[in-house]
């Protein structure tokens, strides 16, 4: 993600220093145009300024993600950040243009499109930040179920007897086609079914049928449904 945003920032240092070469080089050699360095002047380029770094600050809030998932989320902050110096660019060049415009108005425009975007982008970070956290939530409650259906389909294939490998296909279906999602009130059940599996995993490696285990196992696994079912 690092080496991402160094190329980021370095496009966004190129883009930066021609704007001031525009403002500041080619803007005062235009035939019949004269250069105002007046409070109007300043304080629109000051916010066009600050414009280009927010967004710089926004982009590096977003590639401090730790993974690609997080960063998908993060994606809109920089969006935002951008329209908004856009919106700054377009807004701020137009005064820098207009002669004898009062300062004042200057700041209330400026300061309408910096609030604009300080809005929109407090919104990204909250609704990215939601978005990776429900998913970073929906992860754990489900962690558990999936390591568990994945440890059943690998004991396929340590049966050895037919009953044995019966109680492993009927235990593996039973785990693959369980609701995943967990919650508190399902940890004390949850707990017996772990207990339970890792019995029926000790005998299927011991070379028995787990028979028993396995009926045992998947009376917790439908208890656990049911009360999956209930709480919805």
């Amino acid at each position: 993600m690092k080496n991402k945003f160094r190329y980021y920032a370095a496009i966004w240092t190129i883009f930066l220093a021609v704007f001031q070469a525009v403002v500041f080089l080619v803007r005062p050699v235009i035939p019949g145009y004269a250069v105002h360095y007046d409070a109007r002047f300043w304080i629109a380029w000051g916010f066009i300024v600050a414009a280009f770094a927010g967004n710089l600050f926004c982009t590096k809030a977003a590639f401090r993600a730790e993974n690609s998932d997080k960063l998908f989320y993060r994606l809109p902050l920089i969006k935002v950040s951008y329209a908004g110096l856009i919106a700054m660019l377009v807004v701020g060049s137009v005064l820098m243009l207009i002669p004898n415009c009062p300062p004042w108005s200057a700041a209330v425009v400026c300061l309408t499109v910096a609030a604009l975007t300080a809005v929109a982008v407090l919104k990204a970070m909250w609704a990215g930040d939601t978005a990776s956290a429900i998913q970073e939530k929906t992860e754990r409650q489900t962690q558990q179920m999936r390591l568990l259906t994945v440890k059943a389909e690998n004991l396929l294939n340590k049966a050895k007897s037919p009953e044995g490998k019966a109680a492993a296909k009927k235990v593996y279906e039973a785990l693959r086609y369980s609701d995943p999602m967990s919650n508190a009130a399902l940890s004390e059940i949850e707990e017996q079914v772990v207990q339970t599996f890792s019995a029926f995993s000790a005998a299927v490696n011991d070379g028995k049928d787990g028979t028993a285990e396995a009926e045992t196992l998947l009376a917790c696994l439908t208890e656990r449904n049911g009360m999956c079912k209930a709480a919805k």
